[in-house]
């Protein structure tokens, strides 16, 4: 009976100047699903890090001096690439990010999507004519005002969306002529290599983007090194916050954590608004920054709520992340699908009702909803970053606000009602950086601006708000007289 071989597990180098390089330590990349080896991956080190800022620093002579058209040509290549490899960069996501394959073809489209939207906004960066003779003395004088890009920029990003919110910082330095160094999540460095490739085949400028994976040590020079113009930081509130601590002078955009709230009122089309919180609470096992945590929903409507709720989250499917019918792959590690199952037991034990799931198995994570809470709850007021959804009844539309308000975050909010009234006066009271009406806080397209406020960052991304981030105004006055 002749031997059965087994593929060799591939080994992947990093992208610095133009180049492939296998240097550094070697770091295996582990399936969350199963733990099964993936790959073997490059790490750079410290010089690795000092040469890619400097090749960033080399590069910027070249990408702020590119046309227009040029910079948007580079920004078509690279979506058409992405979307000519969908299914492999579906596959990549699948297997190291532990995310169902429906949702990682999701994500590749997504990622397209923003690369072609940064590439229309590339040619809409306009400039202002500013009139100076606002007095005697100054008759005869006007401005211009233009914006440049800002120099070399360092993109920090996480597990969870792999593709597309690496996408967020490369396309729009692109977009804005700046060179970037971009270190990938530990768990998920394959996708951001690949996405590497399609960029050098689009024919960016060598040391115009540099792809290293880096150790949290050997990144600190990112953050402290002069030559970095701005850091673009998406991951959570602890790390975001030290690295603004930490950064100096240079630009901060941080893009950090949730616990996300949902308020639906009476009016409302319950079945909708259930479905919708099914969604939003447990797509990629609640792994994302704006997942629904907290519903609270008027108590006339609380009973039948939380029926239709109950009965859509009965029906996902918890399994392996390349299965087409899984809605829920594993939790990243291990650790933290251990650290939910905690802070849900920590909260039957202080009175909480368990209304379905809270078991767990290796990684994974049954989609888990809780009701008789408190406030102060970890499950509440902090961002648990896993498939768990607390249900609350209110009274008063206006305490149900200050409840939401009531956390340290604030990046986006959901309501659901008819009542224009309601929406505005929770518009104008809610601490977020967006209310999503008539839907849940998961929601987002691509080019709308995008952060929080809080605990939850500081700055904007969306094609056009991260563009306007990357570059800085400069004034030209014109004296004719």
């Amino acid at each position: 009976m002749a031997e059965m071989t087994v593929a060799p597990v591939a080994t992947h180098g990093f992208f610095l100047d133009g180049k492939w390089l296998e240097e550094g330590d070697i770091v295996d990349i582990h399936a969350p699903y199963d733990g099964s080896l993936i790959a073997h991956v490059h790490c750079g080190r410290r010089e690795h890090a000092e040469a890619a800022i400097a090749a960033a620093v080399k590069a910027f002579g070249t990408t702020r001096r590119l046309p227009a058209f040029e910079r948007q040509r580079v920004l078509r290549q690279i979506a058409n690439g992405i979307h000519d490899r969908k299914e492999e960069f579906a596959r990549t996501i699948a297997l190291e990010a532990g995310k169902p394959i429906k949702s990682a073809r999701t994500e590749v489209d997504r990622a397209v999507f923003t690369f072609n939207i940064a590439a229309e906004e590339t040619l809409r960066a306009y400039g202002e004519y500013l009139p100076l003779d606002w007095q005697q003395s100054t008759a005869g004088r006007w401005g211009i005002i233009r914006r440049f890009p800002l120099g070399p920029i360092a993109g920090i990003t996480p597990f969870n969306f792999p593709l597309n919110l690496v996408a967020h910082k490369v396309a729009p330095a692109i977009a804005a002529g700046c060179s970037m160094v971009l270190k990938p999540a530990p768990e998920t460095p394959l996708t951001a290599m690949l996405l590497a490739e399609i960029i050098q085949q689009a024919g960016w400028p060598d040391g115009g983007f540099n792809a290293v994976l880096l150790s949290n040590e050997d990144s600190g020079l990112l953050v402290t090194d002069e030559r970095i113009r701005l850091i673009s930081f998406t991951g959570s509130a602890a790390v975001g916050w030290a690295i603004k601590n930490n950064a100096g002078k240079k630009k901060v955009v941080l893009e950090l954590g949730g616990n996300s709230g949902v308020i639906v009122h009476h009016d409302t089309d319950l079945a909708y608004a259930a479905d919708r919180c099914v969604t939003g609470g447990f797509a990629y096992a609640g792994q994302s920054c704006i997942s629904v945590q907290r519903i609270l929903v008027e108590h006339s409507v609380y009973g039948k709520f939380t029926e239709l709720f109950l009965a859509g989250v009965g029906k996902l499917k918890t399994g392996d992340p390349l299965d087409e019918s899984s809605d829920l792959g594993p939790m990243i590690r291990e650790s933290d699908a251990i650290r939910a199952a905690d802070w849900v037991q920590e909260a039957i034990r202080g009175g909480a009702r368990l209304l379905c799931g809270g078991n767990r198995k290796g990684s994974l994570f049954e989609p888990t909803v809780l009701t008789s809470t408190k406030p102060n709850m970890k499950v509440n007021c902090q961002e648990i970053f896993a498939p768990v959804v607390t249900v609350e009844p209110y009274n008063d539309f206006a305490s149900a606000l200050k409840q939401i308000n009531s956390s340290a975050f604030g990046l986006q909010a959901g309501l659901f009602t008819r009542d224009a009234k309601l929406i505005f006066q929770a518009y104008d009271e809610l601490e977020v950086g967006g209310l999503i009406a008539g839907d849940v806080p998961t929601f987002r397209i691509d080019h709308m601006p995008y952060g929080g406020v809080k605990d939850s960052g500081l700055g904007r991304e969306g094609l056009r708000d991260a563009i306007q981030e990357m570059t800085e105004p400069k004034l030209l006055v014109m004296n004719l007289r």
